[in-house]
């Protein structure tokens, strides 16, 4: 990078955005297999958090490649480089003060670590979406479990290419045994025991 590119400090503080919308910022990000219900519980969860009034963003993985990261492959190198822009997408949300949900399958461990290095410290909830492999075939809603195991779609993660699981998440939900009303009540616990909102906003509407 040039040294001619200096970062510019904003008057507005990132706390002084939190006080303004009554809650802390984050990213909250879902990993697991296509099919597992990222996306669902992710919906789900911006669905409960503005209900409360609060001020939320998702990116889903599906979405920011038919922008951001439209140029890019499903290669490792170009799967590293789609997550680098989300997660540098990501810190400037989590800067003005939003709740961030971001919902990608990212594979590799390494790659998470990456995104959290672009938030700020404790800012990041991983939550792992740990629906089996065997439920997410039975699924496949968009039919790629099925094109992938008959070699029409390569470096598909789970059958021709590996899911590094989360070793220490924030929180594990399998979607095939645990409620989708559940599931958002323990996200919003979560939420409320990092301080990110208050208790008292967790509680079921």
């Amino acid at each position: 990078m040039t040294d001619n590119i200096v970062w510019q400090q904003h008057h507005t503080s990132r706390a002084q955005r939190a006080e303004l919308f009554g809650h802390r910022s984050g990213v909250i990000w879902f990993t697991g297999l296509s099919g597992s219900g990222k996306s669902t519980v992710a919906n789900a969860l911006e669905q409960a958090l503005a209900a409360r009034g609060f001020h939320t963003y998702l990116l889903d993985g599906d979405n920011v490649r038919h922008g951001l990261c439209a140029d890019l492959g499903f290669s490792a190198e170009d799967r590293t480089e789609n997550l680098r822009r989300v997660g540098a997408v990501s810190g400037l949300m989590v800067d003005a003060g939003l709740l961030v949900l971001s919902a990608f399958i990212s594979p590799y461990r390494s790659q998470r670590a990456l995104v959290r290095s672009l938030v700020p410290e404790q800012s990041f909830l991983e939550v792992y979406i740990a629906t089996p492999l065997a439920i997410c075939e039975q699924r496949d809603v968009k039919g790629l479990y099925q094109k992938a195991r008959k070699g029409e779609i390569s470096h598909f993660t789970g059958i021709s290419d590996p899911y590094e699981a989360p070793e220490n998440p924030d929180l594990v939900i399998d979607t095939s045994s645990t409620e989708l009303s559940d599931s958002i009540e323990q996200l919003l616990q979560l939420l409320a025991e990092r301080g990110w909102i208050k208790a008292a906003q967790s509680t079921t509407l």
